[in-house]
């Protein structure tokens, strides 16, 4: 069996992004909150600025002491190095791209777009509120939908008191609209 050195093969650019990231539609803005582009850029500080240094200091060390080898440290330094690079893209590229938008500059609409904060109640009268956020701060156990999510997507342009249809894979699904709101988040 012929293994190849990966200095050999082309790498995919979408190699940046993580395998558990969604992937932005062609052709569509990656809309992001205030506090989600302040998140994407502290972590790119941080990286950038302390870890990154810190690590590359190690490897140097590691690299002085000979056989590289057998060298943990420079080995899983290097490794390191490797993915905080390529997060490092990846959170450039996602910063580059963004368009900002704050909910709570919106002011009083009775509309969904994105940064609302939406009450829901489905057939069985339980209410539900979710944020329609950016995909890099979606967070479902907080109530935090990405606005390309299918809830999302049901949702956006639905006025209060409106019953939009979700299809789920239980079938169709109506849900209410009971409120729509904007609010810093």
């Amino acid at each position: 069996m012929v293994t190849m050195s990966k200095a050999f093969t082309k790498e995919n650019e979408d190699d940046d992004e993580p395998d558990d990231t969604p992937k932005l539609p062609k052709g569509l803005k990656n809309y992001i909150t205030p506090a989600g582009h302040q998140r994407l850029k502290d972590e790119f500080d941080q990286l950038w600025k302390v870890e990154r240094p810190e690590l590359v200091k190690t490897i140097t060390w590691a690299a002085s002491n000979g056989d590289r080898s057998e060298n943990g440290d420079y080995i899983y330094g290097k490794r390191r190095l490797r993915e905080i690079d390529r997060r490092l893209r990846f959170l450039s590229k996602r910063l580059d791209n963004a368009e900002v938008v704050d909910p709570a500059q919106r002011g009083e609409c009775d509309q969904v777009f994105f940064g609302a904060t939406v009450t829901i109640c489905n057939s069985q009268g339980e209410e539900n509120t979710y944020s329609i956020v950016g995909m890099d701060e979606a967070d479902p156990g907080r109530g935090r939908i990405s606005w390309i999510s299918p809830l999302a997507k049901a949702l956006l342009k639905a006025h209060e008191g409106d019953v939009v249809r979700l299809h789920t894979p239980g079938g169709l699904e109506e849900l209410e609209v009971v409120e729509i709101r904007y609010e810093a988040l």
